[in-house]
């Protein structure tokens, strides 16, 4: 089961427009990427937990399922279930049969579904919780674990300082039948505060420790450095020759149908989606430009995110942390401030020198 019916609120005003779980990395939704995961993994069926939006753009953009079967579980409307009311409406539909996986569909992860699976069954787990180490876990639920990986202490997003270990809720989950027992039905529930905690009590609650990649996409910053890792541990092995005097820097990654004009530069660490047409002169590094975006002349992205659609004109100066929107439009000479974010279709017509939202 894989959790997207989430609202993206850090990730606005990008998310206005396509759910997390859409957003492109290097230039492939986030969903394909979990798919891929998935079936490298002999997964054979996807429930999406949705709601009607978030289906509707799934549908249009035409994700490729990479063999699996895919069912639909809506959320009602208007009344968004949380992290553990989606599992208990979904209930027939996953069946008693055997332990199932539940991924969050905003996190990108190399770990091993196999082997957390394996390992659920040989502990015969009720739950077991895939955890990664981070440096600062008042983000997240953090989890103690003893020596045979029985989870001792579970606290969702505790105090900075007051956390019992560094080793986070990674997002994934292996959960036996039996726990629908301990979810409510028809309301919003947390597996986080309200069903975790009770299994804890009941020693029946287990860690997985990922030692692998894993990052949550929730932030602009994160989604940015999820871009940059890829690109650092796949595309630096392609080689990209210049052509028409523009220059690629790598490690970048480029999607059909772009024109590039001469003497840009792209690069270090740029992606660029589907029909992007950059002008001359231009310098883009650190950044995800998303198709149909048109950059004119002279004008340089340096650290940011630019929205599908959006026009950007001649010499525009965009710092890091900015976020453009779908079919925004920025004016020729504008500077926008470090962190400046422009909501979809909104024009920008003169420069901003603080961060701000413009509306």
């Amino acid at each position: 089961m894989i959790l997207a019916g989430g609202f993206g609120t850090r990730l606005r005003p990008l998310s206005c427009t396509r759910p997390k779980t859409l957003f492109p990395v290097v230039n492939k939704p986030l969903l394909q990427w979990i798919f891929e995961g998935l079936a490298k993994n002999d997964i054979e069926e996807a429930i999406l937990a949705v709601n009607r939006q978030t289906e509707f753009y799934i549908k249009q953009q035409r994700v490729p399922r990479c063999g699996l079967s895919v069912k639909y579980s809506h959320d009602p409307p208007k009344m968004p279930l949380g992290t553990g009311g989606p599992i208990k409406k979904a209930e027939k539909l996953i069946g008693q049969a055997e332990p199932f996986l539940v991924v969050n569909g905003d996190i990108f992860t190399d770990l091993s579904y196999k082997e957390i699976l394996e390992r659920h069954r040989e502990r015969k787990a009720l739950a077991t919780i895939a955890l990664y180490e981070v440096h600062d876990p008042s983000r997240y639920g953090v989890a103690e674990i003893a020596e045979d990986d029985r989870i001792v202490t579970f606290i969702e997003k505790p105090p900075k300082g007051a956390a019992p270990s560094n080793l986070i809720n990674a997002g994934v989950y292996v959960l036996s039948p039996t726990v629908f027992q301990y979810i409510p039905k028809r309301r919003t529930v947390s597996m986080e505060r309200e069903v975790f905690p009770k299994l804890v009590k009941k020693g029946m609650l287990y860690g997985y420790v990922v030692r692998g990649f894993w990052i949550d996409i929730g932030k602009p910053e994160e989604y940015l450095q999820t871009n940059k890792i890829l690109l650092d541990a796949f595309i630096n092995r392609q080689k990209h020759k210049s052509a028409h005097k523009f220059e690629l820097k790598n490690p970048v990654a480029l999607d059909k149908g772009i024109s590039i004009g001469k003497k840009s530069i792209i690069g270090p660490y740029a992606v660029l989606g589907k029909n992007v047409i950059v002008g001359e002169n231009v310098q883009i590094r650190d950044s995800v430009i998303f198709p149909d975006t048109k950059i004119g002349n002279f004008t340089s992205i340096n650290g940011a995110i630019i929205g599908e659609g959006a026009i950007i004109g001649k010499k525009v100066r965009i710092g890091k942390g900015c976020i453009i929107a779908d079919q925004a439009k920025v004016k020729d000479n504008i500077s926008l401030a470090e962190e400046a974010a422009v909501c979809p279709a909104k024009e920008v017509s003169e420069s901003i020198l603080k961060s701000k939202i413009i509306c």
